[in-house]
């Protein structure tokens, strides 16, 4: 059934404000921008360690088989299900490649997620669990409640758990103390320019969304074309996160830069190739020995060897966003096939 009333302007929700009430428009666009900017870099995050992963368990071992065994897949945890919960699980569902299996999610009403249970996803309350189990877990509570949760979790996490944090008002260090745990990454989103956030007024139904190629490229990390900006820090970070779960796996230095080389390059091939000291001053590594394990805490507060590289090599900045388009336009293998 046609809806007749949809271009009316009379219906509309500008049509009663006043020409005061108008200057505050860009709020709403600000909004939504900031809800796809949040879901595709989480989706971007998991896609590349999903990624890394799949290479890390298809190396192989001395006896010929796969280097790690087990399962390839991450195990991503949501705890929330409100509106950036929900958001969140519709883009990982949509652009991840990750299985419903491998998502479960942490919800003090589990009912309200029955469409999701049916889809295959397991949803219940029970916080200490979902952290437990995670590779990726993403904290999408309200601020109010972060402290509650964070005392759920605190020492429920492995030491590999990558903690993505979208509550605001929090600082990473802060959250590292109440979790008792450094492996963590929360964006700090910049808005860089107010006009350009009207590219955002097109967003509204967000799977759709995240098909347009127009927005993905404007949600872009490096190449922000919506005003809105996490900045070369987060970058870093995420990059850093690739580095610890190569650590985690037990993989020397040589083999842990092949993979995320190797990775970046299919997807530029122009990619310049990181070494160790991209990463880290001391580069004396022998090649079996392992990166030290980097704390995302220290990565996102203080100045590191990978975000002076980055903030001096625009060639770089270009390849890496590129790397982010090109992941997030690819189809979910998972969902066709």
């Amino acid at each position: 059934m046609m809806d007749v009333s949809a271009d009316l302007i009379s219906f509309s929700f500008e049509a009663e404000l006043t020409e005061e009430e108008k200057k505050f428009i860009f709020l709403r666009t600000r909004a939504a921008g900031l809800t796809f900017c949040g879901c595709a870099h989480a989706a971007f995050l998991c896609k590349l360690v999903h990624l890394l992963r799949y290479s890390i368990k298809s190396l192989p071992a001395d006896g010929g088989s796969s280097a790690s065994g087990g399962d390839r897949d991450i195990r991503v945890g949501i705890l929330g299900m409100g509106q950036i919960g929900k958001k969140l699980l519709l883009t990982l569902l949509d652009k991840s490649d990750i299985k419903p299996s491998h998502i479960k999610i942490s919800s003090r009403r589990p009912e309200s997620a029955v469409e999701f249970s049916r889809a295959g996803v397991e949803c219940f309350f029970d916080n200490r669990s979902v952290g437990a189990w995670a590779d990726v877990l993403f904290l999408c509570c309200l601020p109010s409640h972060l402290h509650k949760v964070c005392a759920d979790l605190r020492s429920h996490l492995s030491a590999r758990c990558l903690v993505y944090s979208f509550p605001t008002g929090v600082p990473v260090s802060k959250l590292a103390r109440l979790l008792g745990h450094d492996f963590i990454l929360r964006p700090q989103c910049d808005f860089i320019s107010r006009d350009a956030a009207d590219v955002w007024l097109s967003c509204t139904r967000l799977t759709k969304d995240l098909r347009d190629p127009l927005l993905i490229e404007a949600s872009c990390p490096l190449t922000p074309s919506g005003g809105i900006s996490v900045g070369l820090t987060w970058m870093s970070a995420v990059l850093y996160s690739l580095l610890n779960t190569c650590t985690s796996s037990g993989l020397g230095s040589s083999d842990a830069l092949s993979l995320i080389n190797n990775l970046l390059k299919e997807k530029c091939p122009n990619a310049v190739e990181f070494d160790a000291r991209t990463f880290i001053s001391a580069a004396s590594l022998r090649t079996e020995e392992p990166f030290p394990w980097i704390s995302l805490t220290d990565a996102q507060t203080q100045e590191t060897p990978l975000l002076r590289f980055l903030s001096s090599s625009r060639s770089t900045q270009r390849c890496l966003a590129a790397v982010y388009t090109s992941l997030l336009c690819q189809p979910n293998k998972t969902a066709t096939s």
